[in-house]
């Protein structure tokens, strides 16, 4: 083979990788479509019409159905993580229809024995498992990213508000990114009084995740004005956690 076959060659291989790549990419984020359109329909700046899901729960179930008859397996790193990402989010939208309007918190779905995090309701991989398994034994542990936590919404004010789009793999570290400096910089998540550092109480329960580091966790994501706040007291800032507002994070 000449040097210019063998160019022509790659040239065909590469064209064809990246075709594929587009391929692949164009079909997952077209087994986002209905989530899209009721995310975009019925979430507004992080709040939710919980009624306006209720009015179109068949086309909920219906990508709930995709979700259950997806192979996590075919796909990458990036739209797996993605995929359970929306997963946790819309079945979590599910477990609150269940009893919609009757419910004004997700704690209110759960029982003596068992929180609403561990019932098992959520149908995945071929299997049935609980909210609490993906978050705990497949998002935290396999993926080993903070931003997670930003990421996923458990039905409540004071959780990291569900963002209006699908995760998508082709975009998925840009959109944590922003998940992640929009609750960081939301003035109404934090307060900084003299040298007390208040936060989400989201760094508490999740302290080895953020490296037991929360200023830095912040220092890293925080606008101007904030950073500099917190760089200048850094070391003797005193990190004090929020209450956490349990209410459903209706409209």
């Amino acid at each position: 083979m000449n040097e210019r076959h063998l160019i022509f060659f790659l040239f065909i291989w590469l064209f064809w990788g990246i075709f594929c790549h587009i391929e692949k990419s164009a079909a997952a984020a077209e087994e986002h479509v209905i989530w899209a359109e009721l995310l975009n329909k019925y979430v507004k700046s992080g709040g939710v019409d919980y009624a306006g899901f209720k009015s179109e729960e068949e086309k909920l179930d219906l990508y709930l159905k995709v979700l259950e008859d997806t192979d996590s397996k075919t796909l990458s790193r990036d739209e797996r993580f993605a995929y359970y990402i929306n997963a946790y989010n819309a079945w979590t939208i599910k477990l609150i229809l269940s009893a919609y309007p009757g419910v004004t918190s997700i704690k209110d779905l759960g029982t003596y024995f068992k929180s609403p995090w561990e019932r098992k309701f959520v149908r995945v991989d071929g299997a049935e498992v609980t909210l609490d398994d993906i978050e705990h034994h497949i998002l935290r542990p396999q993926f080993k990213d903070p931003r997670v936590h930003f990421a996923i919404n458990c039905s409540a004010v004071s959780c990291p508000p569900l963002n209006s789009k699908p995760y998508l793999g082709s975009s998925l570290d840009r959109q944590l990114d922003q998940a992640t400096r929009s609750f960081i910089n939301d003035p109404y998540r934090y307060r900084l009084e003299n040298n007390s550092f208040y936060v989400s109480r989201i760094f508490k329960w999740f302290a080895k995740d953020f490296n037991d580091d929360v200023v830095g966790f912040y220092l890293k994501y925080a606008r101007q004005d904030l950073k500099k706040k917190l760089a200048d007291k850094k070391d003797a800032l005193k990190v004090r956690y929020l209450n956490y507002d349990w209410s459903l994070n209706d409209n």
